[in-house]
């Protein structure tokens, strides 16, 4: 079984594939092309929105774009994986008011509005090698590359000069804020901050501890390459989505939690007083919710105190720990991604677990770099044994931020 190192697209063929559709499609001439990565998140999954630790990092497969700026307020948008020309006038943009993949990018333009920005309408066409579907963040990629073209083609200042050139981590904090309001707002995915941030704001050669508090974010050392590991990513073709009822039931159950125990959110309970806050919970799926999160913090923690010292072998349990939580008590697991862990954990694999929202998209597994194809081999044999689509495998060094 092969896994894909990306070593077919580089991020200058993607920004000429962006740019040729441009031209072949709305006849007019780049004037910036940008793109942002995909992510895969480490460890930390659905704590983003109640106050939270994540660690993620960008994938190498990045969403490109090509934009050229226009005298009105109409945005024209065309992209390589479509045949479909989506066109709007940002006035017209508001919560609700629109539809299809467009909102992504006119979403980001109408945010940035609203934060005080000057920003027109524009003509952009989109090509991408992030997997669609596949929890790794194809959206907030999609509005990562967005922000930083619309940053360079109406020369934008966030407080650190005009440009991307200039962007520094407080502006790019700025940009993954409009992100988040245009995908909460306008595509009306009610989803946390962690994408975003993750695509703007990651660090090539490292990940990053996000803070989803207060928005802070520090790198942490996470090379598996160095020391012989791989972080595999299994896209396991089973359907994704985050506009849906599952995932806001999710973020509800959370509140819930939270104003049951009297806290502002759910990083607020110690982790050492978890059964006897736990125990203030009647409701026992509200109960399962809350363990989960108090429990995901503290692997996240634990994580970053592994990686600090050195252990990158040592985060193995605490991923495949993570995973049997958001199985049993946050239940977003799918069978798919139920049966990429338990294959690559019986493969050898150091520790595995579902990556993303959940309800289907991707699951990733540490591995030992000599056998990454073996283990991947032994999950695709289990998925064809259960009747499953076959599975797709890639890499994930830790990469550089949209840019």
């Amino acid at each position: 079984m092969s896994v894909e190192r990306l070593g077919s697209w580089t991020r200058e063929d993607g920004d000429a594939r962006a740019v040729a559709v441009l031209t072949d499609r709305l006849g007019v001439a780049a004037d910036v092309v940008r793109s942002a990565p995909g992510r895969v998140n480490v460890i930390g999954e659905h704590v983003d929105y109640t106050g939270g630790l994540c660690l993620p990092t960008a994938l190498p497969h990045r969403t490109h774009v090509a934009l050229r700026r226009r005298d009105d307020d109409v945005v024209r948008l065309v992209s390589a994986q479509t045949d479909e020309t989506w066109t709007a006038e940002l006035g017209d943009l508001a919560p609700g008011a629109l539809s299809g993949w467009g909102v992504y990018v006119a979403g980001v333009a109408w945010a940035l509005r609203q934060a005080g920005f000057t920003v027109g309408g524009f003509d952009a066409a989109v090509d991408s090698c992030v997997p669609f579907g596949a929890g790794l963040s194809s959206s907030a990629a999609l509005e990562a590359a967005t922000a930083v073209a619309l940053v360079d083609a109406f020369d934008l200042d966030l407080g650190s000069g005009p440009g991307v050139r200039n962007l520094d981590d407080a502006a790019r904090a700025i940009l993954a804020t409009a992100c988040v309001r245009a995908e909460n707002e306008i595509a009306g995915a009610n989803t946390g901050g962690l994408d975003q941030a993750s695509s703007l704001r990651c660090v090539e050669g490292a990940a990053i501890l996000l803070d989803c508090r207060d928005g802070a974010v520090r790198p942490v050392p996470f090379d598996p390459l160095a020391v012989g590991l791989d972080l595999l990513v299994i896209d396991t073709r089973a359907p994704h989505s985050h506009v849906d009822g599952e995932y806001s039931a999710r973020r509800v159950a959370t509140e819930t939690a939270a104003e049951l125990l009297g806290v502002p959110d759910l990083r607020a309970v110690p982790f050492d007083e978890l059964d006897a806050a736990l125990a203030r919970i009647g409701d026992r799926v509200i109960r399962r919710r809350a363990r989960h999160c108090v429990t995901e913090i503290e692997r996240v923690r634990e994580a970053v105190a592994v990686l600090d010292g050195g252990d990158v072998a040592g985060l193995g349990p605490l991923m495949t720990a993570s995973h049997v939580s958001l199985r049993d008590d946050f239940e977003v697991t799918v069978p798919e991604l139920d049966t990429a862990v338990d294959a690559a954990l019986a493969a050898g694999a150091l520790g595995a677990r579902m990556t993303g929202g959940g309800f289907g998209g991707s699951a990733i597994a540490l591995v030992r770099a000599d056998e990454a194809d073996a283990v991947a081999q032994a999950i695709a044999d289990a998925f064809a044994l259960r009747g499953f689509a076959a599975p797709a495998f890639l890499t994930a060094p830790p990469s550089a931020p949209a840019g």
